[in-house]
């Protein structure tokens, strides 16, 4: 079994023609075998950066790409042996699922026989056999991806490159193909770098996330990582939802909120705020309360209710609670934080 592809970047950028900076030189290493999710808003430069390593996009002179230890950053996508799975399918519409799904074969002049045994085990993979004679129109959007999907891994690529491929679909759907891909890259083993600005699709699918701000990279981590241990503002802010309250040492001992804490001395004595998740502060009995807050609107969310409560800080806090807790609008209710939990200013 040939080892899988590492992909090594150097110093690469790239500006485009009218002076527009899409991506600040980064370096980024990633390992064979690895999901790689680049994560971030729209025109961070997460798309950009895939283009970069699929060939379709030059980086700027003194950037290098390297498949393994071979340097492919002068060469186009056809010479680089990628598959790409795209937001919009791009299948053709004159073809059956079958010829859509043997079309690279084809190309690479792949013999009759083993291209029409590869296409079998690809329909078989995705669970499509019963739909290999169907035009593409006749087929719905999650089905059509999963054509796009075998398409792009029946050429068996040394990477494949995903393009916010679920974005398009319906929220179920979304579920539903996010953990077939998610089965199907750790069975396949190849290299993957998918493009999403959804956190849960980044969490569920990276090995690693890379989140992204204006073509420069943020925070590189697993989703544990960014989620508890977030090392910027934008990083803190943009995965989940994170609170804050002001912070204060006052002889020594922590106010939180003007609240004295002292078990939370362990917080570095410059910090000037506190953050946590809305999981991270709980309903106590008021003897054990850090804080009283009012509810101003309580939303059920089917697995928790999320609790936007007044009264603690300047700004607003989301708590998340049991689902079956029941809570109404202008309780006030106390609140204990979990002080182990807490992240300091960043």
């Amino acid at each position: 079994m040939t080892a899988a592809t590492a992909i090594s970047l150097s110093q690469t950028a790239k500006t485009f023609p009218d002076g527009t900076r899409a991506l600040e030189p980064l370096d980024l290493k990633i390992e064979g075998g690895e999901t790689l999710v680049l994560l971030g808003p729209s025109g961070c430069g997460k798309t950009t950066l895939l283009r970069l390593i699929a060939g379709l996009e030059t980086p700027d002179p003194g950037g290098s790409i390297l498949f393994n230890d071979n340097d492919v950053t002068p060469l186009p996508i056809e010479k680089r042996n990628v598959g790409m799975v795209f937001q919009s399918y791009a299948l053709f519409p004159n073809m059956s699922v079958r010829q859509n799904i043997g079309y690279g074969l084809r190309v690479r002049r792949m013999p009759d026989n083993e291209s029409r045994k590869r296409t079998d085990e690809m329909l078989e993979m995705m669970q499509i056999t019963q739909l290999a004679d169907r035009t593409i129109d006749q087929l719905s959007g999650g089905q059509r991806q999963r054509v796009a999907l075998a398409r792009a891994i029946a050429v068996r690529p040394q990477v494949l490159l995903l393009d916010e491929p679920l974005t398009a679909l319906d929220a179920l759907l979304r579920e539903r193909l996010r953990v077939d891909i998610d089965a199907l890259l750790r069975s396949l083993g190849t290299t993957a770098v998918y493009v999403t600005h959804d956190q849960a699709e980044a969490m569920a699918l990276g090995d690693r996330i890379v989140v992204m701000d204006h073509g420069k990279v943020e925070q590189i981590g697993t989703a544990q990582d960014i989620y508890f241990k977030p090392k910027t503002a934008f990083v803190a802010d943009f995965i989940g939802t994170m609170n804050r309250l002001p912070l204060a040492f006052t002889d020594g001992v922590a106010h939180i909120q003007d609240t004295p804490i002292p078990e939370a001395n362990n917080l570095p004595s410059n910090a000037r705020e506190v953050l946590f998740r809305p999981e991270e502060i709980e309903i106590v009995e008021a003897h054990d309360a850090h804080f009283k807050g009012r509810v101003e609107t309580a939303f059920f969310l089917g697995d928790r209710n999320r609790l936007v409560v007044s009264g603690v800080g300047a700004d607003l806090l989301s708590i998340d609670v049991g689902p079956r807790v029941v809570i109404g609008v202008g309780d006030e209710l106390p609140f204990r934080l979990r002080v182990d939990a807490l992240m300091p200013s960043i």
